[in-house]
């Protein structure tokens, strides 16, 4: 009877440990408007709204039909033409007053304040731009998902960072850390550029990737999966809505544990609560 009992006993354990380690999102709202082919999403710090990069077009014409839209957290639309004129704008990231915006072969830079673009940074031999992190020292990192390439800027000056990185993609700065999604795999890079694997053999390749704590991260990959990846490396889907949806590069509230999610070709963003 006692092994009995204890067979029970490590059921119950078993089933408890599993029905926590497996993370799933719950739809909160989806805009109404139509959102002109939004590809990445930032929370505003302070304030209930988001920044939304609008394509507007091609993913890859310098068409001057792009721009960066304002939404609030509730869904509404605040406004979609804050800042305009841009070419197929992806990517953003945001240091102080400035946010970076990844426009196919530049990168622009708006000041917040007066919602006007003051410069754009040209980056050498650009083809595609994607994702754009910020360091804790200003320094911007974009990716060039064509040639393969991450870009390191500073003081407005562009070199290459780093060459190789098969499909790059979403990036991320974490202290002297840089997160890389290279394909169908997630990367840690330290400060002297020493990779180490984090999780391998996506479906799909990366998109957007954002920290979920103690080391665990929210994985999008475009077609439409959404990913939650735990700090040892293992991963599940917690959302799989391909050939229905798309799912870009989401930003993501810590505080709330909301995940903003741009829906590219279905032309809406959509919120999730993370449990």
């Amino acid at each position: 009877m006692k092994s009995v009992h204890f067979f029970l006993f490590l059921l119950a354990v078993g089933c408890f440990i599993t029905g926590h380690s497996q993370h799933t999102i719950v739809q909160l709202w989806k805009t109404n408007d139509s959102i002109p082919v939004p590809e990445s999403v930032l929370p505003v710090p302070g304030k209930s709204e988001l920044y939304v990069s609008l394509i507007d077009g091609k993913g890859n014409e310098k068409d001057g039909r792009g721009g960066v839209g304002i939404l609030n957290k509730n869904g509404t639309v605040k406004n979609l033409n804050w800042v305009t004129g841009l070419n197929a704008p992806k990517g953003l990231g945001l240091y102080k007053k400035h946010l970076y915006v990844a426009d196919l072969t530049d990168v622009v830079v708006i000041d917040v304040k007066t919602a006007k673009v003051i410069k754009t940074i040209p980056i050498p031999d650009a083809v595609f731009l994607n994702d754009i992190t910020v360091d804790k020292n200003g320094a911007v990192y974009v990716s060039d998902t064509r040639l393969n390439k991450i870009y390191k800027i500073v003081k407005d000056q562009p070199e290459v960072y780093l060459e190789g990185a098969t499909g790059a993609n979403g990036l991320k700065s974490i202290g002297t850390d840089l997160y890389v999604l290279a394909g169908k795999e997630l990367w840690k890079l330290d400060r002297n550029k020493k990779k180490t694997i984090i999780a391998s053999g996506f479906e799909q390749g990366g998109d957007g990737i954002e920290p979920a704590g103690n080391g665990d991260f929210i994985v999008t990959c475009w077609p439409g999966i959404i990913y939650y990846v735990s700090a040892s490396g293992n991963f599940h889907k917690m959302l799989d809505v391909q050939g229905r949806m798309n799912t870009a590069d989401l930003g993501y509230d810590a505080a709330t544990k909301i995940l903003y999610v741009p829906t590219f070709n279905s032309y809406s963003v959509v919120a999730f609560e993370l449990k």
